[in-house]
Order: C-alpha cells, then sequence, then structure tokens
C-alpha cells in the first residue's frame, strides 16, 4: 500500500524549524512558566508576555510538534460540536455560553493572525456539514435546530444550493456555517513561534518536563535543568494524564490523516469546489474532507484509535490510512489513483462529554491546565491563551466562566479501553452502513 511508504512521524503541514532554540539544561526563573508549545502554550505565552511578565516556555521537542502541528486546519467555532453530548446535562443557558467560546475562538485566531502578521493560507469559506446520504438528514436537521437555539449559526443547503456551489456530488445536503474556515496549521503554529520569540518569550526546546513540585513557586524539572515560577501552565493536551494530572478527565484519541498530491489543472476544473469549503460528514466519527492552498486534498478523521493507559506512542496507524484512502476514492471517484503525498497520526484530549477541560490544581491554586480540545483545537485552544493570561492576572474572563462544569469522571483500566474500543467499533459499524448505502445509490 502506497501510504505505508509516506507516513511522516511529524506531520504532513511542516518540518522542524531551522532555529531550533536551545534545550534548558540549568535552573531558570520566570513569572509564568508554560509547558508545551502548540496553539494553547503559544498563545498563553503570548498573551501574557503582552502584559509584561516574563514567560518560559518548556516544549518536549519543537513547537508545533504535537497536535497544533498536525490537524486538518479547520478553523470551525461550534459548527462541528455536537450539542446532544452536553445539552441535556449542563443546561440551556451554560451551553449557550460554550458555544459563545467556541465561536468567539473564530474571531480570536483571525485577529491574532492581523496581529501577529501570520500567512498561514486563511480562507473565510465557512464550514459545511454535509450528508452522503438521505438517512443522514434527521440527525443533520436536529444538530442544526439545537445550535440555532444556542446561538451556533447555520442554515441547510439542499442539492441544488451545494451543486451551486461547486460542491462534489457525493455530497447530497448540508448545514453551511459561515463562520470561520480553513488554514494551514502548520504555518499557524510556526507563525506563533516566531511571534512568541519576537516578544521576548523563552522557548526551551528539546526540553520535555518530566515532573513538577506545587507550593507558592511551582518547580518544573526536565532532564537537565529546572524552571520554577509562582504560576505553571500546562497546555499538553493529550499528553497532559503522562504528567500526572487530569488522567480521570480526558483519554488522549488518536487521529490520521491523508494528504494527496497536488491535483492537476484539469482535474480541479473537473472537481468544481470553487470556494474551498472545509466539508465534515455528520458521521458518528467524522469524515472531514479540504483542499488546501497547494492544491491537494486532506482527508482526516473517519477511523479513531485509541492507546491502553492513555499512552500517546508516535506511531503509524495503517489501517486509519486505509480507512481514509478508500473513503477519499468514494467521496472523489474521479480522484480514483492520484497518489498519496503525506499521511500521519497525532492526539488529541477527548472528556466523556467532548467538552474543553480548563482549571487549577495544586497546592496554591497555581498550576493551571487546559485539555479536550476534541478535535476543534484551533479554535478553542488558541482562545485559551487569552483566559488563562487573564486567569493569571487575577480577572475572570466571562467564557471562563462559562466553561465550568463537571467532567465527567473517566473510567479507570482496563475498564477505559474496553469502553472506548467498544463505543469505536460501534460506531464504525454504524457509519459503515450508511457507507455501504451511499454506495448502492
Amino acid at each position: 500500500m502506497e501510504t505505508t511508504n509516506r507516513y511522516r512521524p511529524i506531520g504532513g503541514w511542516l518540518e522542524a524549524p531551522s532555529d531550533l532554540q536551545p534545550e534548558l539544561d540549568s535552573h531558570v526563573s520566570a513569572d509564568v512558566v508554560v509547558v508545551g508549545a502548540g496553539f494553547a502554550g503559544l498563545n498563553t505565552a503570548l498573551e501574557l508576555r503582552a502584559r509584561g511578565a516574563k514567560v518560559v516556555v518548556l516544549e518536549r521537542d519543537f513547537g508545533g510538534f504535537g497536535a497544533s502541528g498536525r490537524n486538518a486546519g479547520y478553523l470551525a467555532g461550534s459548527a462541528g460540536i455536537e450539542f446532544d453530548m452536553f445539552h441535556k446535562r449542563i443546561g440551556h443557558e451554560r451551553s449557550k455560553g460554550i458555544v459563545e467560546f467556541y465561536d468567539q475562538g473564530v474571531s480570536y485566531v483571525e485577529r491574532k493572525l492581523r496581529e501577529y502578521g501570520i500567512d498561514c493560507d486563511y480562507n473565510q469559506s465557512g464550514i459545511l456539514r454535509a450528508a452522503v446520504h438521505a438517512s443522514q438528514e434527521a440527525k443533520l436537521r436536529k444538530d442544526m435546530q439545537t445550535g440555532l437555539e444556542l446561538g451556533s449559526y447555520s442554515e441547510f443547503l439542499d442539492s441544488a444550493a451545494l451543486r451551486a456551489r461547486g460542491i462534489p456530488p457525493a455530497f447530497l445536503f448540508g448545514c453551511y456555517a459561515p463562520r470561520g474556515g480553513t488554514l494551514d496549521p502548520g504555518k499557524y503554529v510556526l507563525g506563533l513561534r516566531r511571534a512568541a520569540l519576537r516578544a521576548g518569550v523563552k522557548i526551551y526546546e528539546n526540553s520535555g518536563m518530566h515532573s513538577f513540585t506545587t507550593g507558592a513557586t511551582v518547580k518544573a524539572v526536565t532532564a537537565k535543568g529546572s524552571a520554577s515560577a509562582p504560576f505553571l501552565v500546562l497546555a499538553t493536551n493529550a499528553y497532559t494524564p503522562q504528567l500526572g494530572l487530569l488522567k480521570d478527565k480526558v483519554a488522549p484519541i488518536r487521529v490520521s490523516a491523508l494528504e494527496t498530491e497536488p491535483l492537476s489543472a484539469e482535474q480541479l476544473a473537473a472537481l468544481g469546489w470553487q470556494g474551498r469549503e472545509g466539508i465534515v460528514t455528520p458521521h458518528w466519527t467524522m469524515e472531514s474532507h479540504r483542499l488546501t492552498a497547494r492544491n491537494t486534498i486532506v482527508t482526516t478523521t473517519k477511523q479513531l484509535n485509541y492507546a491502553y493507559g492513555s499512552k500517546t506512542p508516535n506511531v503509524p496507524d495503517h489501517a486509519a490510512y486505509a480507512a481514509l484512502e478508500e473513503g477519499l476514492h468514494e467521496r472523489f471517484p474521479g480522484l480514483r489513483g492520484i497518489g498519496i503525498r503525506a499521511c500521519w497520526s497525532g492526539y488529541v484530549s477527548m472528556a466523556y462529554d467532548a467538552l474543553p477541560v480548563v482549571g487549577a490544581s495544586g497546592d496554591a491554586g497555581n498550576v493551571l491546565y487546559t485539555a479536550g480540545c476534541s478535535g476543534h483545537g484551533v479554535a478553542t485552544q488558541s482562545m485559551m491563551g487569552l483566559l488563562l493570561a487573564e486567569r493569571i492576572g487575577g480577572i475572570d474572563h466571562p467564557l471562563m466562566t462559562a466553561l465550568q462544569h463537571k467532567t465527567p469522571t473517566t473510567l479507570p483500566e482496563p475498564l477505559q479501553w474496553c469502553a472506548i474500543k467498544s463505543a469505536l467499533a460501534l460506531t464504525g459499524m454504524l457509519d459503515a452502513s450508511v457507507n455501504r448505502r451511499a454506495r448502492q445509490n
């Protein structure tokens, strides 16, 4: 299989930066130590620096190495979240606040792209949630109606409306949300890294935190050094359980992606899709498809995985790549035979209610954390930078207040492994049934 030779352990969007920052090999002190140089960590560092704080960032590999540099690049707001997973449990008003948080995240990123001068091929196209079979209409309309009641705007587009937009014919109808669009996540996160270095943030790469001690001053220990500050921010998302925190709140889920070789001018013309809207489907485990600025198609998700014990091994998932390639051919049959440029995998953290997990821990409540991106990290984890910086400055942003809720407790192993694998198998069977019926049409 061609994807076997196209696996990239750092994802398909970026390369290691040429100006790798030095490893921490001594003791340093700061006002805030941030662990993790992805969307959340770098935006937090930038917001703190703008408020005059001395900030140290510890990164295990290099900035953008983790999920931030591997995702599909959807700046999607509330368009793709599953409202029914939390609406009834946390209530209508709190749900409205969470929807606002997701949508405000889009505006936040758009502002920061302008402020930091980051060119990441942002296409403000909106997001389309489109069905591949008639049986998906009831779920799509129900989700859309719940979203509208909570303040998440979208409009239903029938087949004629999709064809008028040039959306490929495999997608029959859908809900279109005009907010947001798609971008190159590698260019975005490396742009944040450059902005942070320009602003005077001290980033130590190849400096993973091994442990930390709490108290009025928090000390983070790496292989060769340490960093101390009155505040520690864990912006480590799916990797946080391995640091001894949030194992009872989030589970790391492996997500995979596949990118084609560039389409020819003739293939692009035949495809249509002139608006290049990001497309996600209402499967139980969604598919996502998008055209990039380099005229490739990136398709993601479709088949998820979980490693026992909340581990996050950086390994290929060839079964997932095969499923993605099959899905690509089904949705775009005119491109059958196109070459595969790259495939990769990464980890998102997910709570059982699929909501963000943000809060404080430690003896003095000065260890702050953010996780639970659930695959929506571009907007949400970027926006967390503002909320965490304000919390450290003594301000409780209204959206931070809206996010406060009781996260369901995860199961201990081996129950968690059994539960997640069973749920993934069940949703896989349901989605396979939809896909079989779509092929028969």
